[in-house]
């Protein structure tokens, strides 16, 4: 993912930017079986007490390609769940 800009949080900040808890973008690493991948989207410093911060835009995207998902596989599912919004 490219982006024109790049914005690196402490966790407390980018979890308050993205709107999400610390245990939820600590879960989301590849290192506990999530989808943020370690050096891309988040990095870890230089001692096991230094802060990890996060790359915020491309969490950001990940996160909603993942609900698209999730919407369309539950679309899929339940073909009906998206008729409430139709005339």
């Amino acid at each position: 993912m490219k982006h024109d800009y790049c914005l690196w949080l402490r966790t407390p900040e980018a979890a308050y930017v993205l709107s999400c808890s610390t245990a939820h973008l600590k879960r989301c690493r590849d290192i506990k079986g999530g989808f943020l991948i370690g050096g891309v989207d988040y990095m870890n410093g230089c001692s096991r007490s230094s802060a990890i911060t996060w790359n915020i835009p491309n969490i950001r995207e990940k996160f909603h390609k993942r609900v698209l998902a999730a919407n369309n596989n539950a679309a899929l599912i339940n073909p009906e769940s998206k008729k409430w919004y139709t005339l």
